[in-house]
């Protein structure tokens, strides 16, 4: 056992009794390298983060220009810093009108925690709308409207007032009534295993949101970014947001979220009371830069457009595997099914034992997660798939 190792287990807190444990040394493109050398070909992306796989150039480039000019200098929202203010530009001229105004934090559950706040405080109202086999985080307000009671039951109470529906389930809409300040919905279920919506599920929502006056908000902290082929999930489906949650691979690699509305929406936590939100690291320069860089690769590449014909193949070369039965996906954000939840985990440990990183989901047993890197080729895909096919 390496010295790391046992002090990883020893003084670092656990999230889980069966940690993966690779010990890496170094990451480049798609891969990972142990200690010992061995090459690891990370097809999640380290939970949907490396987007750009890892060490993009432009990415490193922008964070070595912003370190050597300043780290933080001041809590959120008071002093200009050029990454932040262009990273919020750069934002609304990629979003439609109505998502002009971005907040910064330092992750996914607090972009969430901060968008629950926002609905409460914009429409004075108190219940909040969300959808069952939901992830939104695990704080205690993203863990209230998180639907995994498996995840919740040991820290209750929660936040109160909040209402679980089923995804897709359009006669249930009516449960979003005059007291319900927002509806939270991940635009296409992560963890759930990649559940996909009806595209009139969304159309129905967004118009029952408006004749309620709830504030319709979309979590695309796992889908944004690319992931699905385009910027952002909801372009799928003409549906626009009236709040919008970023993070993960928002950050090229570095820890940011954002929570975005209108500006109208956004001011009313600036007053009544002043500070109604604030953090000490959001906006963080050096995050921002990197964010703002792999904003950019993302929209001045073909790479997003390229997201959805790379999940095709993958899901060709994989459906050769009798083994699997069903594969749900949106570009390369996918979910592949099998038998049993025995067979998913002797699946992904055979996989990761010959150098190739699947994972699992937390409320889909039967299923193994798939998000590689966009930057990801065709010629990689075949040499993965085949691996993978033949651990099934």
């Amino acid at each position: 056992m390496s010295q790391n190792r046992d002090y990883f287990f020893k003084y670092q807190a656990p999230t889980s009794p069966t940690p993966l444990g690779i010990e890496v040394a170094r990451a480049e493109h798609i891969y990972l390298y142990d200690n010992n050398g061995k090459r690891y070909t990370d097809l999640i992306s380290g939970i949907s983060v490396a987007n750009l796989g890892h060490q993009h150039p432009e990415v490193i480039k922008a964070i070595h220009e912003q370190v050597d000019k300043y780290l933080h200098v001041m809590v959120y929202g008071e002093y200009i810093q050029e990454p932040t203010v262009l990273l919020a530009k750069k934002l609304a001229e990629v979003l439609p009108q109505n998502l002009n105004t971005s907040y910064f934090v330092n992750s996914g559950t607090e972009a969430n925690e901060a968008a629950i706040k926002l609905a409460k405080r914009y429409t004075g109202r108190s219940q909040i709308v969300s959808f069952k086999k939901s992830y939104h985080g695990n704080t205690q307000g993203s863990l209230s409207v998180t639907g995994n009671e498996v995840k919740k039951n040991a820290f209750r109470p929660l936040i109160p007032g909040v209402t679980f529906l089923d995804f897709n389930a359009e006669e249930q809409l009516l449960q979003i009534t005059e007291k319900t300040a927002g509806v939270i919905i991940e635009p296409i279920q992560g963890d759930a295993g990649i559940r996909l919506p009806n595209p009139s599920f969304l159309q129905a929502l967004r118009k029952r949101c408006d004749e309620t006056g709830a504030l319709l908000i979309f979590d695309e902290i796992q889908s944004g970014m690319g992931r699905t082929g385009k910027l952002f999930a909801f372009e799928h489906y003409n549906v626009v947001p009236d709040v919008l949650t970023l993070a993960k691979a928002f950050g090229g690699g570095l820890p940011i979220g954002a929570f975005i509305s209108s500006h109208e929406k956004m001011k009313t936590l600036s007053e009544n009371p002043m500070l109604g939100h604030i953090t000490t690291f959001g906006g963080n320069p050096v995050c921002c830069a990197a964010a703002l860089a792999s904003l950019n690769v993302l929209t001045q590449t073909n790479l997003v457009q390229e997201a959805e014909e790379k999940g095709q193949l993958i899901e060709q070369l994989l459906s050769q595997s009798p083994a699997v039965k069903e594969i749900r996906r949106k570009g390369l954000f996918m979910a592949i099914e099998m038998e049993t939840a025995d067979k998913v985990f002797d699946t992904v440990q055979k996989c990761i034992d010959k150098g190739i990183i699947a994972y699992w989901f937390l409320s889909c047993p039967n299923a193994f997660r798939l998000a590689p890197p966009l930057v990801i080729t065709k010629q990689e895909i075949k040499e993965v798939c085949e691996i993978i096919v033949s651990c099934t």
